[in-house]
């Protein structure tokens, strides 16, 4: 999520009651979880096993239970508690804002746009030209939408990530973490029956023009999907997934988090996506290999039954 205008330091130090270590006349322009920071970004950390990769990442500004050297140009803002403070400074740039009409009044709707009853579109929901939203689709808030998208009946926009901040130490396990990203779907997007696209837990879920979803397709948070992807029924793709231009997933394809499928590969159905894919080829099975030499080997697993007689009559003569 990006700030409304870059923040001093020196005010989110205050407003968490964090001790600064480093730079503490720079700003902060936004807030963002690990996967997806930039420059700018602050980021938390609470565990020691990725003090070092958050302090070398991207990110300008690290919220931190521990005090360390950090490079020049950076701060670390130390506080007892890094995801306590994390989620007070979201909720406190992207508060629950309720809604007591089917549309927004802050929804912005383009020309020749039609949308069916029984449909709701959330605060700051942007809908562009020439789209058909059918009943019951609910568009949740802060999510954009292009020109020319269909969604079918029953589909959720922007829906809260699956997104929990886990240890076993405390009396609750998984601690919800607030999201504060959209939904992004570009032009000419088709999307059918019951898909649910979740939100970006703290930067955006992209799918990206001409990308075609089937029925019961679900999209993890943060996950951006190319131009022209193509996905059949029961899709599911976990969080900060990234699918190249051309991918084609069919038929209950699962695809893990954080890895990348390159242009134009094609996931025959039932496969499980556990690791980065090369684009141009065609894959299958769970884990997935390269198609061809998974039906092969399929082949000789059937005949594995006609091996072992033959070679039991053998020993048997």
């Amino acid at each position: 999520m990006q700030f409304p205008s870059p923040i001093t330091i020196q005010w989110i130090a205050s407003f968490i009651d964090a001790k600064v270590i480093g730079d503490d006349s720079l700003q902060a322009t936004g807030i963002n979880e690990i996967h997806k920071v930039s420059k700018g970004d602050l980021v938390f950390v609470d565990h020691p096993k990725y003090y070092d990769k958050c302090i070398n990442s991207d990110a300008s500004f690290i919220i931190i239970n521990k005090e360390l050297d950090v490079p020049s140009g950076k701060a670390l803002l130390v506080v007892e508690n890094p995801f306590k403070a994390y989620c007070k400074i979201v909720k406190h740039f992207r508060p629950f804002e309720p809604s007591s009409k089917s549309i927004s009044d802050s929804a912005v709707v383009g020309a020749g746009t039609f949308i069916y009853p029984s449909v709701v579109v959330g605060n700051h929901v942007s809908i562009g030209k020439n789209c058909i939203l059918y009943p019951n689709v609910t568009i949740m808030d802060h999510c954009i939408i292009g020109d020319n998208v269909i969604i079918q009946s029953g589909s959720v926009i922007g829906s809260n990530a699956f997104y929990y901040n886990t240890k076993k130490n405390r009396e609750v396990w998984y601690q919800k973490m607030p999201d504060c990203g959209r939904v992004i779907i570009e032009d000419d997007v088709e999307i059918g029956a019951c898909c649910t696209i979740d939100r970006g837990v703290s930067h955006d879920t992209i799918l990206g023009k001409g990308t075609k979803l089937d029925n019961m397709v679900h999209i993890g948070h943060d996950t951006v999907v190319g131009k022209n992807c193509l996905m059949a029924a029961q899709v599911a793709i976990a969080g900060a997934a990234t699918l190249k231009d051309g991918v084609t997933l069919w038929g209950q394809v699962g695809v893990s988090k954080t890895l990348t499928i390159g242009e134009n590969a094609v996931i025959f159905a039932q496969s499980g996506v556990g690791g980065d894919l090369e684009g141009n080829k065609v894959y299958f099975g769970s884990p997935v290999q390269d198609a061809k030499t998974k039906q092969r080997e399929l082949v000789w697993v059937k005949r594995i039954p006609e091996l072992w007689d033959k070679v039991m009559g053998k020993k048997e003569a």
